[in-house]
């Protein structure tokens, strides 16, 4: 009985060793290697870019993204609004700045992906170089469409820009936490991919595709985490996402509670049922196509969202080390305990590279009280996965800063 016990602690512990291993290897290449070093040679001329953006009732805030995105078009670029199912202004404000607007009404087919194909369909008759993607309440560093859209055209594949959040006024430190969250899932893991010669996922704004990798992608679904699915996809048939750290897109982390927790919720079951559905897509299509990217993508898959793999990380050192005390087992507490040392690695280690200037190291004690936070997201995933597209609600707040 104590050895099968025993048996059974090692196996559950193997299996979270390998999203930690993978999480310790990626932090530490970003840690260690530092920017990104962009060796492409980018074409001689500007590629004709179409820029999307997807808009569900964003008319508090999309002005302020046009005002970003205008000046860094050209004059043989475009700009389309895609108004999706909206009951509010955004349409008008839109068309006040001079760009193209589609206006899409089906309540049954909501969700980013409609909005997308419907843009993509549109620009069909008239196909640009590369196509990027920016959602309607995101901010569009300077410089960075050229930088995506170039790389995107250079290697015909599609190119994933940094997408970062900013804390708002007055961040609680739970925020200051899901913040360096965060930083770690969208620009230390892709950076540290980027660096071992390996492709990303796909965050879900700041993306460029070349026409002729985009025009047939299956994009019109509910899916609530389109971004990954359409990384899953691309990357199968050939076209895996390239991270270019070096163009930034930012949105604002939500103040209220509720629209933050619906958020996380959204993010984070979609996160979870993409692991679910594609990690074993992923490693059948591997071995018919022996391709490392394949697999490595598979594996960046398999690592949960950070507190989730913490606080599976809790409950087995708990049973490991009641059984160590108990039962005199001390491998399963040995293997934990080792475990445990590279989760802390990893995370120092992001910290201290990529937020030391914005988030203090006090602010990581309040890692026990957002992990008790996020408890309930897990267990409602448990009972009741969110399947449906929700937008997460816009703070008060944004439209004075803007």
């Amino acid at each position: 009985m104590y050895q099968l016990l025993n048996f059974l602690l090692l196996t559950v512990s193997l299996f979270l060793f390998i999203p930690i291993v993978v999480l310790f290897v990626e932090c530490l290449a970003a840690a260690v290697t530092g920017r990104q070093k962009t060796t492409t040679e980018l074409l001689p001329e500007r590629p004709r870019v179409a820029v999307l953006v997807p808009a569900h009732n964003e008319a508090m805030g999309i002005s302020a993204t046009l005002k970003e995105l205008l000046p860094q078009l050209t004059s043989h670029d475009r700009l389309l609004v895609v108004a999706d199912n909206c009951c509010d202004e955004t349409a008008a404000v839109a068309r006040a700045f001079d760009v193209a607007v589609l206006e899409r009404h089906d309540l049954e087919k909501r969700g980013k992906g409609y909005a997308l194909d419907f843009g993509l369909k549109f620009l069909a008759s008239d196909p640009p170089d590369v196509v990027v993607v920016v959602d309607a309440d995101c901010f569009v560093a300077e410089g960075a469409i050229a930088k995506i859209s170039h790389l995107a055209a250079t290697k015909q594949r599609p190119v994933q820009a940094r997408y970062l959040l900013t804390p708002p006024a007055n961040a609680s430190p739970g925020a200051a936490v899901s913040l360096l969250a965060f930083t770690v899932k969208n620009l230390v893991r892709p950076l540290g991919l980027a660096q071992l010669g390996l492709p990303c996922l796909l965050t879900g704004t700041g993306m460029a595709f070349p026409w002729s990798v985009i025009r047939n992608a299956s994009l019109a679904s509910s899916n609530i985490v389109e971004d990954m699915q359409l990384s899953v996809d691309l990357l199968i048939a050939g076209s895996p996402a390239i991270f270019c750290a070096d163009a930034e897109v930012t949105g604002l982390l939500p103040q209220q509670q509720h629209a933050a927790k619906s958020q996380r919720t959204r993010w984070e079951h979609g996160h979870l049922q993409t692991l679910r559905t594609q990690v074993p897509r992923l490693l059948k299509e591997w071995v018919n196509q022996k391709r490392f990217d394949v697999l490595a993508i598979a594996l960046d898959l398999c690592v949960p969202p950070l507190s989730l793999l913490v606080m599976l990380w809790l409950l087995l050192t708990v049973a490991a080390i009641v059984t160590g005390l108990t039962l005199k087992l001390y491998a399963p507490l040995l293997a934990v305990a080792l475990e445990g040392l590279l989760i802390l690695v990893s995370v120092i280690a992001a910290w201290a590279k990529f937020a030391r200037d914005t988030l203090p190291l006090s602010a990581l004690l309040s890692v026990p009280g957002y992990i008790l936070w996020k408890i309930p997201l897990y267990l409602t995933f448990l009972v009741k996965p969110q399947t449906k597209w929700v937008r997460t609600e816009r703070d008060v707040v944004d439209s004075q800063e803007l």
